[in-house]
């Protein structure tokens, strides 16, 4: 059953910011484990840290798509989200799918990367959307508390 969307209020950008700054370390914690991880299995098998390090490369590059994916899909909120009270649904006020997320979180690089011009749009958009959210037809909304 959609979400009635509509009349939600859509979150400021620091609200947003705040949300990405709690998720920013659990993604953080991810890739040091990641990392950890590939020290160790290197050093076991004999490879030292010399050489490429492909199969870590994938491993960092994909972990933004699977923490952001799992939990869109999952729910709608990060657990920064939850705590800043932001759910992200489709524009028709449904929950995501795995291929709204890959181009949600894709585009949200773009956003980011654009020296952050794609999240300061929220700024002067009439709707507080970023570029992402117009990119992947998706929002953020505010949640009720409690």
């Amino acid at each position: 059953m959609p979400t009635d969307i509509a009349n939600a209020a859509p979150p400021s950008l620091w609200r947003r910011l705040a949300a990405m700054f709690y998720d920013a370390w659990l993604l953080a914690a991810l890739w040091l484990l990641g990392a950890t991880g590939d020290f160790f299995v290197r050093q076991a098998i004999g490879l030292g840290t010399d050489g490429t390090h492909l199969p870590l490369q994938i491993y960092l590059a994909a972990c933004p798509f699977l923490f952001y994916g799992w939990f869109w899909t999952h729910g709608g909120q990060t657990l920064g989200m939850r705590a800043w009270r932001l759910k992200a649904y489709t524009d028709s006020g449904e929950k995501m799918d795995w291929r709204r997320s890959v181009i949600r979180v894709a585009a949200a690089h773009l956003s980011l990367f654009a020296a952050g011009l794609g999240y300061l749009w929220i700024l002067v958009d009439r709707d507080r959307l970023a570029w992402h959210d117009r990119l992947s037809r998706t929002r953020v909304v505010m949640t009720a508390k409690g």
